[in-house]
């Protein structure tokens, strides 16, 4: 019996892993929830189509690198089957003009124990996107009798999920941090939806981000379908784009997160990790001040990084105040030159999805905290 999945966090040791390919992206026209995505100072903004050819084939470049590393580090790689997305996705609720890739299967694929699930995205042009990793979980599913294959709720993305005239121009930047503070979003309550970035495995706990992409339903859908495991909720009010929470609050190993000085967790939300002796520490600040061109992402992928066991960490090349923090932090940082990845979907943690890490299920908060923000 050949066992090929089970992963319970982002630290222990990696021994297989997906790494995406940037084949085929299309960067979507405007629908509800990518709209807000966008920052409204963005050139990003009223961009679609097909991603330049030169682009794709450098960001290729840099997955490959990350895929070799990986490889010579024994770590077994593999990759999606890219899609052609420059092509109307259409269900009976909604017709868009196009899919969107398979660069960041951090988005799409949650690895829980021996399952591993496809999310149930908000954003419409990413409905199909799960099917690039189709060949892969079939593959799984024939060689490894005990993995279970899964997909959460298809949600229907009709115009009830989402909040009309949400997003305008004219909109003030403490406004819009003002209504992250209120969980405001764009995404309604109408039915759960989550991307797997925002969900942070930590053995026992889940801490799901809630944000433009991840409503409450979903974290009430969690509590139902893993009464094995607690499910928290969490927000970071500084961030006035709240999308996935690996590049805002990042478990380097057991005990230790590093945390987006700009997006800092809030007090109340601080006490279960300080009552079980875990220490948040802030991250180093990003090398650049902008990110790269057509990139929806912020500077603060440089805090974007793929742990490999509770020693050895990969950071982007070029973030060398990342890479010095890690060493102080009694990590051994492995640059790997990333960088032309960023706009097709995030960074080196986003760029990947675990498929078996060493470990079991551990109870890393045996200390259970009142909060009445958590779930």
């Amino acid at each position: 019996m050949t066992k090929i999945v089970n992963s319970w966090n982002d630290f222990d040791p990696l021994k297989h892993v997906i790494v995406g390919k940037a084949d085929f992206t299309v960067i979507p026209d405007e629908e509800p929830a990518t709209s807000e995505k966008v920052p409204v100072d963005s050139e990003m903004r009223g961009m679609w189509g097909p991603r330049p050819t030169e682009t794709v084939e450098k960001a290729n470049e840099a997955l490959d690198r990350l895929a070799k590393e990986l490889e010579n580090r024994g770590v077994k790689v593999d990759r999606p089957t890219p899609i052609q997305w420059n092509q109307a996705m259409m269900t009976p609720d909604f017709r868009v003009p196009s899919g969107q890739t398979q660069m960041p299967p951090r988005d799409i694929l949650l690895t829980m124990g021996n399952e591993i699930m496809a999310s149930a995205n908000s954003f419409r042009c990413r409905y199909f996107e799960y099917l690039a990793y189709w060949p892969l979980m079939n593959q799984y599913f024939e060689e490894d009798p005990e993995f279970k294959w899964s997909q959460a709720p298809r949600p229907r993305l009709t115009d009830k999920s989402y909040k009309h005239n949400y997003y305008d121009e004219q909109i003030a930047l403490e406004e819009r941090l003002e209504r992250t503070a209120n969980l405001d979003f764009v995404t309604t309550e109408a039915e759960p939806m989550w991307d797997a970035a925002d969900v942070l495995r930590l053995g026992k706990d889940l801490f799901i981000q809630h944000g433009l992409t991840t409503n409450r339903k979903a974290m009430e859908w969690f509590k139902r379908y893993y009464p094995e495991h607690r499910i928290h909720a969490v927000n970071f009010p500084g961030d006035p784009y709240p999308i996935h929470i690996d590049a805002t609050f990042v478990p380097l190993r057991p005990g230790l997160i590093i945390n987006n000085p700009e997006r800092r967790l809030p007090e109340e939300q601080r006490k279960i990790f300080e009552a079980n002796d875990w220490q948040i520490v802030d991250a180093a600040p990003p090398a650049h001040k902008e990110p790269p061109p057509l990139c929806y992402s912020s500077v603060w992928l440089s805090m974007n990084c793929l742990v490999l066991d509770h020693k050895n960490v990969i950071v982007e090349a070029s973030e060398v105040h990342q890479l010095e923090q890690m060493e102080k932090l009694g990590m051994n940082p492995i640059p790997v030159d990333f960088r032309d990845a960023y706009a097709f979907g995030g960074g080196l943690h986003c760029a990947t999805a675990d498929v078996y890490r060493e470990g079991d299920c551990e109870d890393y908060f045996s200390t259970q905290v009142e909060d009445p923000t958590l779930v």
